[in-house]
């Protein structure tokens, strides 16, 4: 009996530690943040808004992004100040798209 209590306990305990690591290497945020500004991105292609340069630029800054997420992954926990480093880029370059959208450069 004591047996099934402490080979029970075990595996909950087992399952929490295991639960509890992979919700911090989501990000649920992050993720949605990207597929929103990719959508801004290529809705100023469409419009016109954007250059084949400023588009160019804008989609490296995002690929580094994608790129610091998976390296903040890696270890399997996304500290709090890689959190903050991911949601400084992405506000950086929110601003980007932004100032590209609305400059008053020419395109062809």
């Amino acid at each position: 009996m004591k047996i099934k209590i402490i080979t029970t306990a075990f595996i909950l305990v087992f399952i929490i530690i295991a639960s509890t690591g992979y919700s911090q290497t989501r990000t649920p945020r992050i993720n949605h943040r990207q597929e929103h500004q990719q959508k801004r991105i290529g809705n100023g292609v469409k419009d016109g808004e954007l250059t084949a340069r400023e588009t160019a630029r804008l989609e490296g800054r995002e690929a580094k992004i994608q790129h610091d997420k998976r390296v903040a992954k890696s270890d399997g926990v996304v500290t709090g100040s890689e959190r903050k480093k991911l949601r400084r880029e992405e506000n950086r370059t929110s601003r980007a798209i932004y100032r590209q959208k609305h400059d008053a450069q020419e395109r062809h």
